[in-house]
């Protein structure tokens, strides 16, 4: 199965993304990939996507991220609601609220 996830690049404390298509079995690290889609760059321009290309390989298939799915529906090119990509952990609760429960 193809996805369409981020893979990152850049230096130590200066992240930077590419938007890639690999398979979904290859790890995020691996640096194998079939197609640069585009890129996301935190501190500079954000994200550059080739929209066309995108959308091809959504329509034939491809699976999203969740991330992903939230940055091309705030670039306005997918419509619906953000997904939640936060862990599911249940909330860290601090020391003094769980003495006032007791």
């Amino acid at each position: 199965m193809l996805k369409i996830r981020l893979q990152r690049i850049g230096r130590k404390n200066e992240p930077a993304f590419r938007l890639v298509l690999t398979e979904s079995k290859n790890s995020t690290k691996s640096g194998k990939f079939l197609e640069i889609l585009g890129t996301f760059n935190i501190k500079s321009e954000g994200f550059v996507f080739e929209k066309e290309r995108v959308m091809h390989w959504i329509k034939n298939g491809a699976q999203i991220t969740d991330t992903v799915h939230n940055m091309l529906v705030k670039a306005k090119v997918l419509e619906g609601k953000k997904k939640n990509v936060l862990s599911k952990k249940s909330p860290t609760v601090k020391r003094k609220e769980l003495k006032k429960k007791a």
